[in-house]
């Protein structure tokens, strides 16, 4: 991975929140002595966000513990689901505190929304929301220790200088570590974080530097540290089988047959509500050990109440979306212009229809929970994303007070938007309750396919038209998508600044609506991830048309340096989409791919595409060929990126954007979720694959440092590459992927 600095007069953009206007700091002795620093942010618009309707304001806290031995102890607050924050959070920390790194060490904080704030992971907001407060947290740290050794040698502050760990007095080099002043730094008053001095980034020592995962030993030595992994005294196994169509009731079951199963303690009904509190119809399974519990489910007998949604199919939805297609649009998203006027004045008429289909989010650790309750108090150990929202769930599902129930954060395997929904939390308490004893459930694979919240199907037709001289003067989508009185379905919305909305002065989206039984939630790169394929896929298609090189199109269509203002979102209002940050990233790709001087054997292709996704700028080219069978291989692909002025830890920046870029491969390669008489069909990961060693090809990845503050980096690689793939394989064929995933039947040649 490489790095690439921008010079230029742009400004830094102030992001939601300015939490520096209201943060504070407090200190105090930690036990056993030395320092604990306490930093507080009230997030008034999260706090909106995540509590509607309440006048509460939800607070941020970051902790640093310093003991009289040097080590510095920093507390994660957000959950960890691979994409690095456990480390990448504290480094910031770290670095504004001029702490030694070796003696860094990381522990992940309790659920404590009233101590934290919001504790969550998704959306790729965790570096967004956290730069600015957590450099001020470790820099008024270091404001302090060196007060506290400049009171001990009877000097001024400003002669003093910090290191690694340890405070310097220049003028005669006399030297403490932060261990021998830690607790004299206690006792002093904190200071306001508005008026603590931060780092010229020149000088970030942590920042910047490439440092391994806090828990990576762990992982790759298979010590326990999963959700899956816990054991708590007394606990007992347990699955939990729902009906296979959604929302379906249970009639009853061969309870008694179930109880007689070898190793199996109880079996029972567990009623249920809706998917929205978290707990449908079911049986539990109770036994000493999961596969005894998982094995007797081969016995199990059960009549289905299977209700409405066993009317719907994969099959269905299409023959719904190809009738809607030929009917006026049900509902406006954008309409600029007159388009049906430029469409009949345009030289070339472009036309395409592209679809992708429902997903699932495959995580390799499936959902588990494991739950203890006792005297009213429940106990939960979860590998969530959404510790908080559980709790709350758990607790208005169960009808307890959110006060009885405490969560506990394990490392998650995997979460991709699938573990911000806890309906496992709430089962696990449901069966655990009326267990009598504390149980771990466990999905096995088929459970997990098939009782998702899926990536939304969608459904784009198309029509762009262009004048003579090859400008596109006029584009046109209606979307068939899913939803209910004229609101879309989670995560099936198109919006009104999706690209080329803004740059084509003729432009309409529309929408029309499929009412819809299945669940869907967020997948990595919630909405883009499907609309990127799309849009970008046609775009390179009217590019050709016009007979332009994809990438000069692009640029044009993008044209020059500005900022268009985006709506206020859940965080208060963002940045708007900055043309010349994607040209960058744009032009930077072309540069590394070699785009230009592209000379190429039959049957391979490059393509390009690029996306703009939470806050994050991502250009990507894509070498593939195509055998004459239809087999496609991936050969190379290049990633550009502008994620702001800092990319914190970049060994962890290039695994989250190759790992998203693989993420999209295998969605575009092989992945599809279908449903006959509302249910899912695909049983495991051979119907199902995820992307194969074989498969992955080389990721080379550069980043831009602009003058803007740092983002995140979870998903926003992941839109560009499924489109840039389509885009190589017409360039290698001729024949273009409209529809996915991938049918190598339809690239055969001859």
């Amino acid at each position: 991975m490489k790095t690439h600095a921008l010079s230029g007069s742009r400004k830094s953009v102030d992001l939601p929140g300015d939490p520096t206007r209201r943060a504070f700091l407090t200190a105090g002795a930690a036990v056993g002595g030395g320092l604990l620093l306490n930093l507080t942010v009230p997030w008034s618009a999260l706090a909106k966000a995540e509590n509607a309707g309440s006048t509460s304001v939800a607070t941020l806290n970051a902790y640093i513990r310093i003991t009289p031995a040097g080590l510095v102890t920093i507390l994660a607050k957000n959950p960890e689901i691979g994409q690095g924050i456990k480390t990448m959070l504290p480094m910031i920390i770290a670095d504004e505190l001029d702490a030694d790194w070796k003696n860094v060490r990381i522990e992940q904080a309790p659920l404590d929304p009233a101590s934290y704030g919001p504790q969550f992971a998704g959306g790729s907001f965790a570096t967004t929301l956290n730069w600015d407060p957590l450099r001020r947290a470790g820099a008024a740290g270091r404001q302090m220790l060196v007060a506290a050794a400049a009171q001990t040698w009877g000097v001024a502050a400003s002669d003093c200088v910090t290191s690694a760990g340890v405070v310097t007095h220049q003028p005669t080099g006399r030297r403490l570590s932060y261990g021998e002043v830690a607790s004299k730094a206690a006792t002093l008053p904190a200071p306001d974080l508005k008026s603590v001095a931060l780092k010229d980034p020149k000088d970030f020592h942590i920042i910047g530097q490439s440092v391994r995962g806090i828990d990576s030993p762990l992982v790759v030595t298979g010590k326990p540290l999963f959700g899956i992994d816990v054991t708590v005294p007394s606990m007992r196994y347990a699955v939990f089988e729902k009906c296979p169509v959604f929302g379906g009731k249970v009639v009853k079951a061969n309870l008694d047959v179930m109880r007689a199963q070898p190793g199996v303690r109880d079996a029972f009904i567990v009623k249920g509500g809706s998917a929205l509190d978290g707990l449908l119809d079911g049986v539990a399974i109770v036994a000493d050990r999961w596969w005894l519990a998982n094995k007797a489910l081969e016995k199990l007998e059960v009549q289905w109440d299977e209700g409405a949604t066993s009317s719907e199919s994969s099959e269905g939805y299409a023959r719904a979306a190809a009738n809607l297609a030929q009917q006026p649009p049900a509902k406006s998203v954008r309409f600029d212009g007159d388009v049906e006027r430029a469409l009949s004045g345009a030289a070339k008429i472009v036309e395409g229809a592209y679809s992708y289909p429902f997903l699932a989010h495959a995580t390799l650790e499936p959902q588990n929970c494991t739950a203890l309750v006792s005297d009213g108090k429940i106990e939960i150990w979860a590998p969530t994303q959404t510790p908080q929202n559980g709790r709350q769930l758990v607790a208005s599902t169960l009808g307890v007070p959110e006060s009885s129930v405490t969560v506990h954060m394990t490392r998650c395997g995997g979460g991709f938007g699938r573990r911000l929904n806890n309906d496992y939390m709430v089962e696990a308490a449901a069966i655990a309750r009326q267990a009598g004893v504390p149980i771990q459930l466990l999905w096995n694979r088929t459970q997990d396919l098939q009782h998702d919240f899926y990536r939304p199907a969608g459904f784009h037709h198309f029509k762009a038209g262009l004048d003579r001289s090859g400008k596109l003067i006029a584009f046109r989508d209606h979307f068939i998508s899913f939803g209910a009185n004229d609101n879309f379905a989670a995560n099936a919305a198109l919006q009104a600044t999706e690209f080329p909305a803004r740059f084509v002065e003729n432009c309409e989206l529309s929408a029309s609506l499929i009412p819809l039984g299945v669940p869907v939630g967020a997948l990595r790169a919630p909405g883009s991830n499907g609309l990127a394929f799309a849009f970008q896929s046609f775009l390179d298609e009217v590019a050709h048309a016009a007979d332009a090189d994809p990438v000069e199109f692009l640029l044009a269509l993008l044209g020059e340096r500005r900022v268009l203002p985006a709506p206020p979102g859940r965080f208060g209002k963002l940045p708007g989409f900055d043309t010349g940050r994607m040209r960058d990233v744009l032009t930077l790709v072309a540069e590394k791919s070699g785009w230009t001087a592209r000379k190429l054997p039959q049957g391979t292709g490059m393509g390009v595409a690029f996306y703009y996704s939470h806050l994050g700028y991502f250009a990507e080219v894509v070498k593939a060929s195509v055998s004459a069978d239809g087999g496609v291989k991936v050969d190379k692909v290049w990633v550009a990126g502008d994620v702001g002025s800092q990319v914190i830890n970049p060994t962890g920046a290039e695994n989250q954007a190759q790992g998203a870029v693989l993420d999209g491969l295998a969605q575009a390669l092989g992945q599809a979720i279908t449903f006959e008489k509302g249910r899912a069909m695909q049983t495991n990961l051979h119907e199902f694959q995820l992307l194969r060693m074989h498969q992955a090809p080389p990721v080379e990845v550069h980043f831009i440092r602009s003058n803007n503050s740092p983002t995140g980096l979870g998903e926003p690689a992941l839109p560009p590459a499924i489109p840039a793939l389509g885009n190589a394989i017409f360039a290698a064929t001729g024949k273009r992927v409209r529809k996915l995933p991938i049918d190598p039947t339809e690239l055969k040649s001859g």
